[in-house]
């Protein structure tokens, strides 16, 4: 028979947040019916999930509605499905997500309105968002904070409420859009959320004003997200904020403390949720392409790619500072027909377009791209889009030869400083005094190039810096690997300090026993101190 003593435990552990001693107890609690059975393999994948085990989660909720649909018990059945729609879409298997949302919908056939048909159409909603179908998004959430507040359920309405607010600013009405994710934020900051409906709106508002350019507010809101989530220090969310944090902390120029930050998330993040997990390489690798570490932020976007199965505009950037320009076309040009359903993100992805085609030669695609983005700033209308859209513009001005690229870059640069993003008002500011010299102006020219280079030099960026050759045709890769044999570490220890799997760093090894003409550790790191390639001796 069942543990009723244990099962009290795991609940009891479970409302007061205690999630390692919920697992505990419904580890060691047992059932013998079918109906104690589904109840205890719903409460141990709801302490598996706080816990961050991803696959036992998925393991005992499968079973779960198993048990709950042969039951009958369609509402629960439909709360698993539901569950196992978000844990497939966060290992990345959107077609066996699908297949879950579909069973959850299956499993509600008949039954009253409810907070499970609820969860089911926000569920519904951010498909058809993601898919760009913004009406039937719309149609879909305002039906669900509807039934939220018929059932007085605040999880559902203040969801709800954030999902209207991301299909909002979606649809250009950021305004209106921000103030339904505001008052979704008020049942947070009250306390009348569970965690995971905090944990979702919290995320969802930092997300937003990431993606505006609104650093002052998502920078308060990610310092009040981080100080819930360190109360609540298992599953994604620490995860997820840090990612964000980071972001903010590199836009505002803190490029040491943002690598921290990304770092940790990697980590925090890589049982639990492989989308975030490679979101959070991919911005180490961006920190350490703006810190000018070149083979770092390689490393960290090929863990980034192995993750998610595709690079990320950013790595564009490092591939063209490795002067490898076709291959910076193809990854961005690649971006943009993957991500053409939101707007947003192309804003994201357009100054990215422009630099590289310029640098291919490719003028026609740079001006498409620029006015692309001078459309999208239109619509939506926000201080860092326009500051975007001029830095661009003025860009491919500068390109082009157009004396106004000057004045456009001038007002680019006051527009990044109003914003206090150093790294993009250094950069306008170089590209600036490279317009002041085609004009003729050589002492604005001056002034523009030193207050850059003091920019630069402030927030740790290093730029223009030369590579050196490398001996026996090595790769900085292969480089950076040999260094760290020569250190002493293992092929594991490479592959967390590189952030690449241990099979990448065995090939790594491979090629380079190969091209140094040796067989053994010890003779690659002769040849590493040989040739001044260990750290400190060059």
């Amino acid at each position: 028979m069942v543990d009723h003593e244990g099962l009290a435990a795991v609940r009891t552990a479970l409302e007061r947040q205690d999630w390692p001693a919920a697992a505990q107890a419904a580890a060691a609690a047992t059932a013998k019916t079918p109906e104690e059975e589904a109840d205890l393999a719903d409460l141990r994948a709801h302490a598996a999930w706080w816990l961050g085990r991803l696959d036992e989660c998925i393991e005992h909720r499968e079973r779960a509605f198993r048990l709950f649909d042969e039951l009958g018990d369609g509402r629960r059945a439909a709360r698993c499905a539901v569950g196992l729609w978000e844990h497939q879409g966060m290992r990345g298997h959107p077609a066996i997500a699908s297949g879950w949302l579909r069973r959850a919908r299956r499993a509600l056939e008949g039954s009253p309105e409810c907070a499970e048909l609820g969860a089911l159409l926000l569920r519904e909603a951010e498909t058809e968002h993601g898919g760009g179908q913004l009406e039937g998004a719309m149609a879909l959430a305002t039906q669900a904070v509807d039934l939220a507040r018929t059932l007085r359920s605040s999880d559902l309405e203040a969801e709800s409420l954030q999902t209207i607010g991301r299909i909002l600013i979606d649809r250009g009405e950021v305004t209106e859009g921000m103030g339904h994710l505001d008052e979704a934020m008020l049942f947070a900051v009250e306390g009348r959320l569970s965690p995971y409906s905090t944990g979702k709106v919290y995320c969802s508002l930092i997300s937003a004003c990431e993606i505006l350019g609104d650093l002052d507010r998502a920078a308060e809101w990610t310092d009040a997200t981080l100080r819930w989530a360190e109360r609540h220090p298992f599953a994604i969310f620490p995860g997820i904020c840090r990612v964000h944090r980071a972001v903010v902390l590199k836009r505002r120029g803190a490029l040491a403390d943002a690598e921290k930050e990304a770092a940790r998330a990697c980590e925090e993040l890589l049982g639990s949720h492989l989308g975030n997990s490679a979101v959070a390489y991919a911005e180490v690798g961006d920190i350490c392409r703006r810190l000018g570490d070149l083979d770092r932020a390689e490393a960290a976007f090929d863990r980034a790619q192995e993750l998610c199965g595709q690079p990320c505009g950013a790595q564009a950037l490092l591939r063209l500072a490795q002067g490898r320009v076709d291959a910076a076309l193809s990854i961005i040009t690649g971006c943009l027909r993957d991500r053409s359903a939101s707007q947003l993100a192309r804003a994201d992805l357009l100054p990215v377009l422009v630099h590289v085609a310029i640098a291919a030669g490719d003028l026609g695609t740079a001006q498409s791209a620029v006015v692309d983005l001078d459309e999208i700033a239109t619509t939506f209308d926000t201080p860092a889009l326009r500051a975007s859209a001029l830095a661009a513009r003025g860009r491919f001005e500068l390109a082009h030869g157009d004396p106004a690229a000057a004045d456009t870059l001038r007002a680019a640069a006051d527009r990044w400083l109003a914003l206090a993003v150093p790294y993009e008002v250094a950069t306008a500011r170089t590209l600036l005094g490279q317009a002041l010299r085609d004009a003729g102006d050589e002492p604005g020219a001056r002034d523009a190039f030193a207050s850059a280079t003091a920019i630069f030099e402030q927030i740790g960026a290093l730029v223009g810096e030369a590579p050196r050759p490398l001996p026996a045709g090595l790769t900085n890769r292969e480089v950076e690997v040999l260094r760290l044999i020569a250190s002493g570490m293992s092929n594991s220890e490479i592959a967390a300090a590189l952030y690449l799997s241990a099979k990448t760093v065995s090939r790594h090894l491979s090629n380079i026993f190969t091209k140094i003409g040796v067989s053994s550790r010890a003779a690659a790191t002769a040849f590493a101190f040989e040739h001044d390639l260990v750290e400190g001796r060059h």
